[in-house]
């Protein structure tokens, strides 16, 4: 099991949750996040000062797959988030050693799969 952890511009992340879903990956986590790198800061005046925010918003977003699910994951993110510009993102992958279904108690890979039609787990 893979850990796909992406940074990406808000207005990527809704055709890639789309296409996710599509393919059958239901699962994702995401968390608002703010950082720097190579794209310059934004310099606004506020109340006659120029202030430099050098900190973007970004979303992060997280999903374990499959170790043969990797590709598809990430092949995804990049077709909709690269617009080529500095500032696309960045997408990690990371080891999963061990999952747990919580209500079940079940482990492994199986706990990765999608819930049926109607949403409820079998």
């Amino acid at each position: 099991m893979k850990l796909v952890a992406a940074y990406i511009r808000h207005e990527a992340f809704e055709p890639i949750r789309t296409e996710l879903l599509e393919l059958g990956f239901p699962s994702l986590s995401i968390m608002e996040a703010k950082g720097s790198g190579r794209q310059k800061g934004i310099t606004e005046k506020y109340r006659g000062t120029s202030v430099t925010n050098y900190l973007r918003p970004k979303i992060k977003l997280e999903c374990v797959v499959a170790d043969g699910d990797v590709q598809t994951i990430v092949d995804t993110i990049l077709k909709y988030a690269r617009s080529g510009e500095v500032g696309d993102g960045k997408v990690f992958i990371m080891p999963v050693e061990a999952a747990y279904r919580v209500r079940t108690g079940e482990s492994g890979e199986e706990i990765l799969q999608a819930h049926p039609e109607g949403g409820q787990a079998v």
